[in-house]
């Protein structure tokens, strides 16, 4: 039997807000996928589910659309 993979551990709410603001800082408060500045989220590019990390480098901001259309 396979051992399933557990998703990471989240860092507390204050750390991945800081996080979260310094990804939005970096991609320059736009979408990364049609360059809109509002209703923007951070999206994990490798799911944490499928074990992805908080790194800097599997997070990419997104507007609310095309952050839904990611996840279809």
């Amino acid at each position: 039997m396979m051992p399933s993979k557990a998703a990471p551990s989240r860092p507390d709410p204050l750390s991945y807000e800081s996080l979260r603001q310094q990804i939005l800082r970096r991609d320059g408060w736009r979408c990364q996928s049609c360059g809109a500045m509002s209703n923007l989220e951070v999206h994990h590019r490798e799911f944490r589910s499928h074990s992805g990390s908080d790194s800097e480098e599997n997070l990419i901001t997104l507007c609310s659309g095309c952050h839904a259309r990611a996840h279809l």
